[in-house]
C-alpha cells in the first residue's frame, strides 16, 4: 500500500470513529488500520529544521504567564538553534469563541512581535479547537511537537481525549504545561500527554525560570528529537530531566 493510500485509509477510519458510525471490525480491518496509522506517523527530529506548534490559553486567568512567555520564548530559539533550528507557529484562544493561529516563523523577534500584540480576554477554554488545528497542520506537513500552556479545562475530557488520540496516531507528542494544580485540569492534561506520547509537567505561578527550562527543553526536542533532548537534559538538568523521563522512545 502506498503512503498516500495508507494516509487516506487511516483518515477515513478516524473520521468514521469520530462521527460515531457503527464499525464492525474484523482482524484484518484492525491490522490494516494499524498499518495505515504507522504510515501516516511522521518521524520527529533527526534532520532539517524542527516545527513546533506553540499553543496558549490567553483567557484572563493567564495574564501573568502570558507576559512571562513573551519574554522567555527567545530562549526556545537559542536552545533549538544549537541542534538544528526551529520554526514555530503560535495558536491561542481567548474571549468568546476566538481561536487564532499565526503564520510559521523562524526567529525569536518575529514570534515576540506576534505575542506582544495580543491581549488576554475573559472566556472559556477552547482546547478542542487547538487539537483540531494541530491535526490539520500535521496533515499538511510534519510537526515535531506541540506545546500547550494552560491552567484549567472547561470542555468534556472524553472529547479532548479522542482528538489527542488522533494527534498521537500522527506522531505528534504534546507537551502539556499546567500552571498550578487544579485537579480536573491535571487529569485531562495528563491524559492528553499520554495519548500523544508526550509529557506533562506543572509549573508554579510566576516561576519564570521553571517555564523557561520547560519551553527550552521542548524546543530542543522539536529541533533534534529524543537524542538531542537526552543530551540536553544531561547537560542542563532541571526541568529537562522531568520531560525525558516521561517520553516514549
Amino acid at each position: 500500500m502506498s503512503k498516500r493510500a495508507a494516509k487516506d485509509k487511516a483518515a477515513k477510519s478516524l473520521q468514521q470513529t469520530a462521527s460515531g458510525q457503527d464499525i464492525k471490525s474484523t482482524d484484518s480491518d484492525v491490522a490494516a488500520f494499524l498499518d495505515a496509522a504507522r504510515n501516516i506517523a511522521p518521524q520527529t527530529g533527526g534532520g532539517g529544521r524542527g516545527r513546533l506548534l506553540f499553543a496558549l490559553d490567553a483567557t484572563m486567568s493567564r495574564q501573568p504567564t502570558w507576559d512571562a512567555a513573551c519574554h522567555i520564548q527567545a530562549d526556545m530559539f537559542r536552545a533549538a538553534g544549537a541542534v538544528g533550528g526551529l520554526d514555530v507557529q503560535l495558536i491561542y484562544f481567548r474571549g468568546f469563541r476566538e481561536c487564532r493561529a499565526s503564520k510559521w516563523v523562524a526567529d525569536a523577534t518575529a514570534l515576540a512581535e506576534l505575542m506582544t500584540g495580543i491581549q488576554v480576554r475573559g472566556g472559556y477554554t477552547q482546547i478542542g479547537k487547538v487539537l483540531k488545528h494541530a491535526i490539520k497542520e500535521t496533515d499538511r506537513g510534519r510537526i515535531s511537537a506541540m506545546i500547550y500552556v494552560g491552567d484549567c479545562v472547561e470542555e468534556p475530557i472524553d472529547e479532548l481525549c479522542e482528538l489527542a488520540g488522533q494527534l498521537g496516531l500522527r506522531g505528534v507528542p504534546a507537551f502539556v504545561f499546567q500552571e498550578g494544580y487544579e485537579p480536573h485540569a491535571q487529569a485531562a492534561f495528563r491524559e492528553i500527554a499520554r495519548l500523544t506520547g508526550g509529557a506533562y509537567c506543572h509549573f508554579d505561578s510566576g516561576s519564570a525560570k521553571q517555564l523557561r527550562e520547560l519551553l527550552s527543553a521542548v524546543a530542543v526536542y522539536a529541533a533534534g528529537g529524543h537524542k538531542a533532548l537526552s543530551d540536553y537534559s544531561r547537560k542542563e538538568g532541571g526541568e529537562a530531566v522531568r520531560l525525558i523521563a516521561q517520553l516514549k522512545h
